[in-house]
């Protein structure tokens, strides 16, 4: 009976090591942000912290203006569909 405990626990860490090469090859290194000191003194001085090709910073008004009119709309009821 030891041997399906022995199987079972091989068939679980093949599982993880197959997961984690999954996660690794999923995300090349290039686009994974890198957050260092300068990064977090960036953050500490102006509370933002610019993407690498310099994105401008969100216009509120704008995404306040797109809410509105995302929740002003009006919504019909689903149908029901017959049992």
């Amino acid at each position: 009976m030891a041997w399906f405990w022995i199987v079972l626990s091989a068939l679980a860490g093949l599982g993880g090591l197959r997961y984690l090469v999954r996660l690794r090859a999923g995300r090349p290194p290039s686009q994974v942000p890198a957050v260092d000191d300068a990064a977090l003194h960036e953050i500490l001085r102006s509370g933002r912290l610019r993407g690498p090709d310099g994105d401008p910073p969100v216009d509120m008004r704008d995404a306040a203006e797109a809410e509105d009119e995302f929740w002003s709309q009006s919504w019909d009821e689903p149908e029901e569909y017959p049992r």
